[in-house]
């Protein structure tokens, strides 16, 4: 199974609501070791794995132990992606929110949202979000209700709130952010909404645009699966390493296809395997000869090299110098940073 990633636009969003909250957002990004830089990477996407990291770090800098309901008072309105534009150009709210529900995986691999109607109310029910990470659940179900009321005009609002951890923050501080009942330990995360919501028409309706941006995000969801199998691939090639020697046909097995389809989806991912295999090789060996100790001899055996001199020659191409010019090189840089 591929890693769970987010979309880099919740990212950029937490970064714009802890500036508008008056966090030092640069000081948050610093301790789970990011650079500011990032935020401009392009299709960027994290390892939702690293939201618990994230919100300790909001947590500790801002001093805050309600840091993701108070977030969630000062994040920006989700916009400028094709969600959005999915939501305007459809006939109605309801067949917005289900087109978006479909491609919901383009915010986050960890949204899973369900609809459920029932009678005069609608629930929408969020299947991933772990009861460890209350801080995101708080803010995440905040900035839904706002982009909510956004595609709505205003006219959306929640009826009652679910959450699955415990309250933490005081009852009147929850009822005032989400303007309604919110209850806690609850089964499922999600809120209930009026069902008449689901009818409201959307005036950006466009059946041409609702068209493109369909398309638009069909493709999007593809890049994103071409994405999955070259970590899956990475993953595999990391595991067959550390037994000896990583092959094609043995990863296509692992991934239960032929080694013919493993080839021609590599290629249509833009990549080949065996220079998969080599970024692995030498991202290994970099970060081996940087941050350890261990002995040339047993960098070459934990790269899957047969002998040193195969290594070295690998090493040399890649990097432009030798692993032994390399290490020295990355001990005198760690050496400049600690006068």
């Amino acid at each position: 199974m591929a890693e769970m990633t987010d979309s880099g636009v919740l990212l950029r969003m937490a970064y714009k609501a802890m500036i508008n909250a008056g966090v030092d957002a640069d000081a948050v990004l610093a301790e789970v070791g990011l650079d500011k830089s990032i935020l401009q990477v392009p299709d960027l996407r994290t390892p939702h794995d690293a939201q618990e990291w994230f919100w300790q770090a909001l947590e500790k800098v801002s001093g805050d132990e309600h840091i993701g309901l108070h977030l969630g008072e000062h994040i920006p309105v989700y916009k400028g992606q094709v969600l959005e534009y999915l939501f305007l150009s459809s006939p109605t709210f309801g067949e917005g929110l289900k087109r978006a529900l479909d491609y919901q995986r383009l915010l986050s691999d960890a949204a899973q949202g369900e609809l459920f109607e029932e009678g005069d109310r609608v629930f929408l029910k969020q299947m991933i979000w772990s009861k460890r990470l209350s801080h995101l659940n708080e803010c995440m179900m905040m900035g839904v209700i706002k982009f909510f009321r956004f595609v709505t005009d205003g006219a959306f609002e929640p009826l009652e709130v679910h959450f699955g951890h415990t309250r933490h923050a005081d009852k009147l501080e929850y009822e005032r952010l989400f303007d309604c009942p919110v209850k806690f330990d609850m089964p499922s995360i999600g809120m209930y909404f009026d069902a008449r919501v689901m009818n409201l028409p959307s005036a950006h309706h466009e059946p041409e645009l609702l068209h493109l941006h369909e398309q638009l995000a069909s493709e999007q969801v593809a890049r994103l699966e071409k994405q999955d199998l070259v970590a899956q691939v990475n993953r595999l090639i990391g595991e067959l390493l550390e037994s000896g020697h990583a092959n094609l046909e043995e990863v296509a097995e692992r991934l239960g296809i032929k080694a013919r389809q493993l080839r021609t989806r590599l290629a249509d991912a833009g990549t080949n395997f065996n220079q998969l295999v080599a970024d692995y090789r030498c991202r290994l060996a970099k970060r081996l000869l940087a941050g350890t100790e261990e002995s040339i001899d047993e960098i070459v055996y934990l790269t899957g090299f047969s002998e040193p001199s195969t290594f070295y020659r690998a090493f040399k191409r890649w990097v432009g110098m030798t692993p032994i010019e390399y290490r020295k090189l990355k001990a005198e840089e760690d050496a400049a940073e600690n006068r």
